[in-house]
């Protein structure tokens, strides 16, 4: 018999070495882990064993592969498909089997064009229909494509204060700002705007500084840089009447929308005026009267000044959302270039005198320089010639007439496009967009599925009202087929 004393401790070993097989394997891992955990988050090895640790950083070569993966040596791989020039000559029986079905879409209406080339000047061109067309806002196209030409994608435009005739009198001087703003942007709006613009309210601060900060004005405002008629004698007549574009002027803000943000002034030049006047005001000047139109004295002192943007970055803002009166406002400074005359009859001579200059064919009539007026018409092989001249070698200073295409179902007036045909066809195509009543057109540059870049115009001008979508859509999948289709001679 056992005596109880033994047996009880016979049954404490027992315990304690039950829990010693049950618990220590436990301990032991969870130990093991810590310390992988600890190595690798505080590099003990690298640490206290630097002779032992290669550096990812400094040499990842000597960092030894897990246990057990064998890589293969490095070879070349072999090209997928042989590299096509991305100017390599179109094929046009290939287009016109890729863009013809939806070019012949009854909701096209009865007169209907396309032209389609590579970038490379004098290239073959597949066409359709008699070439000419009413534009709509691909004309914004020559316009910006002249200006950049003419001025250069560098040059700004100045907004100025300086002093008038009389004591006390300070003249806000329009200096044909597109993009010319009432007050300046919040830090989230200046983030998310491109590009940066000039205000009247910060110039208005600087003109308060001049001034010593007080004191009693009489402001006053000079538009003369652009001359005769404010409103397009070739537009519509309920154009303007209607909120429908802006007077033209050489000193407009917000692109002459009121305030409300539902109307437009019937006098952008003394809206801006007033915009500044107010500023000057909450800056501590004290106004007398109402803001009068002058022309300011010659030579007089400069009190404050600020800058727009470079054109170049307009150009592309002008086209990706199709900024009637910045296309309006480019016009006139193109007419000042070429011939002293900010007006809208200048404006059209001086783009099509410019860009014929560069020997693009420029048979065809203009009118505008934002492509509202129904009297405008151009030949399909103007803007392919533009295009070409633009993405090519010698047209540096017209690049942004490319970079400033919207791009298919992503951004500007072709955001909420190309929701039909080839999907293929979103990010592949740029274009500019033409809409009137009536008028459906599209005018860029697509990349085909074989690498090779094509310059394309596609419109067509008498389309009846109830089959305006349908139309827009037909000439959207057209598009979208030369980015689906193997166009060139040598396709990859």
């Amino acid at each position: 018999m056992v005596p109880m004393r033994e047996a009880r401790g016979s049954k404490r070993q027992r315990d304690v070495r039950h829990l010693v097989g049950v618990w220590l394997p436990t301990v032991l891992v969870l130990a093991l882990l810590a310390a992988g955990v600890g190595a690798y988050h505080y590099e003990w090895g690298p640490r206290y064993l630097p002779g032992l640790a290669a550096d990812p950083l400094t040499e990842p070569e000597a960092v030894l592969p897990p246990a057990g993966l064998d890589l293969p040596g490095w070879s070349t791989p072999a090209p997928v498909a042989a590299a096509v020039d991305a100017s390599a000559p179109i094929a046009p029986g290939r287009v016109a089997s890729a863009v013809t079905p939806d070019l012949a879409d009854p909701d096209l209406g009865r007169h209907v064009v396309g032209a389609v080339t590579s970038l490379t000047p004098g290239s073959e061109t597949w066409t359709s229909g008699d070439g000419r067309y009413l534009p709509a806002s691909t004309t914004k196209l020559l316009t910006v494509g002249a200006a950049l030409a003419t001025l250069g994608p560098d040059q700004t435009f100045t907004t100025r204060v300086v002093r008038g005739v009389g004591p006390r009198e300070v003249v806000l001087v329009g200096g044909g700002d597109p993009l010319l703003a009432s007050q300046p942007l919040t830090v989230a709006e200046a983030e998310a705007t491109y590009p940066a613009r000039a205000d009247v309210a910060t110039l208005a601060l600087a003109a308060a500084d001049a001034l010593g900060g007080k004191g009693r004005v009489k402001v006053r405002f000079d538009d003369s840089l652009f001359t005769g008629p404010t409103d397009n004698p070739a537009w519509r007549r309920d154009y303007v009447p209607d909120d429908i574009v802006s007077p033209i002027t050489s000193l407009m803000v917000d692109s002459g929308i009121e305030p409300d943000g539902l109307s437009r002034s019937d006098d952008p030049s003394l809206a801006a005026a007033r915009a500044f006047a107010d500023a000057l005001a909450a800056a501590g000047v004290t106004l007398v009267g109402d803001p009068r139109r002058v022309v300011a004295p010659p030579r007089a002192e400069e009190l404050a000044a600020v800058e727009s943007a470079p054109l170049g970055e307009i150009a592309e803002r002008v086209l990706d959302v199709s900024d009637n009166e910045g296309a309006e406002v480019l016009a006139h400074q193109v007419g000042l270039a070429t011939s002293g005359t900010g007006s809208f009859e200048a404006g059209a001579a001086g783009v099509l005198d410019t860009l014929g200059g560069l020997g693009i064919d420029v048979s065809g009539e203009v009118y505008d320089g934002s492509g509202l007026s129904r009297r405008n018409r151009i030949s399909t092989s103007t803007l392919l010639g533009l295009l070409q001249h633009a993405a090519g070698p010698d047209g540096e200073a017209m690049r942004s007439v490319v970079t400033g295409l919207p791009v298919a179902g992503f951004t500007g007036s072709l955001t909420y496009r190309f929701d039909e045909g080839p999907a293929v066809a979103r990010g592949l195509v740029r274009a500019k967009t033409g809409t009137l009543t009536g008028v459906h057109a599209l005018a860029g540059i697509a990349v085909g599925r074989d690498g090779a870049s094509m310059a394309f115009v596609f419109a067509a001008d008498k389309v009846k009202d109830e089959d305006r979508y349908d139309a827009q859509d037909a000439i959207d999948r057209a598009a979208a087929a030369l980015a689906a289709c193997t166009c060139s001679r040598t396709p990859g």
